[in-house]
């Protein structure tokens, strides 16, 4: 190398080594704000105006107002966020203007607002444009803006568009806001398939009134639900199609078919079976043909949940004595027990995040839910001295869990962050909910 050559290659080395040094700090900040991990996680105060019409047409007024208040509420769902109140602003956007040019940050600071978010509406011979742009005060900078276009009933949608592009910016995972959630729902006439938005909005019935309809479980491309129901005085597994409501058999073999868990692609599904004898856990086509058997014991094997990469399959054994949780690697075929503490514990769903298991297990008399690392065994308990607690079903983004609770009577459908706090009911039904499942976040 001459030393001209020389020369220049160590200034194009110290020119990169300047460049990597000055956008590392971003690159490591840029998610900074949030870390759902964080058990004791500090709510960031947000401030959330009212949006600007962008004409003069009261409707356009109407709308902004109305998706002002959908976004406040669907971000304070999450529990990342403590709404900063409206009677306390130094400034409405919704008169001053939306974009950055026309913010004092200043203002924003003074009443605390570490976030903030302004939106305008435009309503025109139907068709509906929106835009959102979530700051920071402090930074004093846009961190995401978004526009959006579509018929006025895409509202709602649109809002959520957003909210999931903010939590993306924040945490750096995708967000929960597209997720649906099934359940059962039961009442004197029997029990029905159901599913509601991620927040218990919406809630619509799928399936007809059945006397026993348990185990719901999203296939992960969203369009159909499997589920155990009792037919010809024995349980089945039966698919139904999300949109059409129609209703297919999965499978029909001898003697129980219950508890469906999904692969996480979709190609398949296990289930406990007993045409051979034993209650064992079944792979099975996505078409409900056996694949090969995957447990072998003289106890009671049931309820699969698989890693998100579906190497591993947490169950339900009780081969020693008593329900215990048991992870099998699937290409080794090991097997190891996972749970010690307690005579009962069951129901277990594995985190999307891939490192904890979430379940219900007894503990003094009473049933409450639990959270076991997958590979270190530690423990936390998430619920305690409020009824009977049962079924948890992660988020899509392992920030939060559903699960059913008798704390105000009869079984009811709550909800909580991963860590075990803001829990509170959230789907407003008659009768009783039950055995929930979180989707997958939709495009996942």
């Amino acid at each position: 190398m001459t030393k001209a050559s020389l020369v220049f290659f160590k200034v194009a080395v110290l020119v990169w080594i300047m460049v990597f040094i000055a956008f590392c700090p971003a690159t490591a900040q840029e998610y900074d704000y949030i870390n759902i991990s964080e058990p004791f996680l500090k709510k960031i105060p947000l401030a959330v105006p009212l949006f600007k019409g962008l004409s003069d047409d009261p409707e356009e007024k109407r709308i902004a107002q109305n998706a002002a208040d959908q976004l406040a509420e669907a971000l304070a769902f999450t529990g990342y966020f403590k709404l900063v109140d409206r009677e306390a602003f130094l400034e409405e956007p919704a008169q001053k203007g939306i974009v950055e040019e026309a913010l004092n940050f200043k203002n924003w600071r003074d009443i605390g607002a570490e976030l903030l978010i302004t939106g305008g509406v435009r309503h025109d011979a139907g068709v509906l444009q929106m835009e959102f742009r979530l700051f920071d005060p402090f930074r004093s900078g846009l961190l995401v803006g978004k526009r959006y276009t579509g018929p006025p009933g895409d509202q709602r949608r649109m809002v959520l568009r957003f909210a999931n592009e903010m939590i993306r910016r924040l945490t750096g995972r995708q967000g929960l806001f597209d997720s649906q959630i099934a359940f059962v729902g039961a009442n004197d006439k029997g029990r029905s398939l159901y599913v509601c938005d991620f927040d218990g909005q919406n809630p619509r019935q799928l399936t007809d009134p059945q006397p026993i309809l348990m185990s719901p479980a999203w296939r992960p491309d969203l369009n159909a639900i499997a589920y155990t129901a009792y037919t010809d005085d024995r349980p089945e597994i039966y698919l139904v199609d999300v949109k059409s409501r129609q209703v297919n058999k999965l499978t029909s073999f001898q003697g129980i078919n219950i508890t469906p868990a999904w692969l996480p692609d979709g190609s398949g599904l296990a289930a406990t079976l007993s045409f051979e004898g034993d209650e064992e856990i079944y792979l099975l086509t996505g078409k409900g043909k056996v694949d090969r058997r995957l447990t072998e014991s003289w106890g009671v094997d049931v309820s699969p949940s698989f890693s998100p990469d579906g190497k591993q399959m947490v169950f339900v054994s009780g081969r020693s004595g008593s329900p215990q949780l048991y992870i099998k690697d699937i290409s080794s075929g090991r097997i190891k027990r996972l749970t010690y503490e307690g005579d009962y514990n069951t129901q277990p769903d594995w985190s999307p995040l891939g490192d904890k298991i979430a379940y219900s297990g007894m503990k003094d008399g009473m049933i409450d839910i639990f959270v076991i690392h997958a590979d270190t065994g530690e423990i936390n308990q998430l619920t305690r001295q409020a009824g009977d607690n049962e079924s948890p079903a992660w988020s899509p983004d392992g920030s939060m869990i559903v699960f059913s609770s008798t704390r105000s009577g009869p079984s009811r459908l709550f909800v909580m962050t991963a860590s075990g706090t803001e829990q509170r009911r959230f789907v407003e039904m008659e009768g009783r909910q039950l055995l929930p499942d979180w989707s997958p976040a939709a495009g996942n």
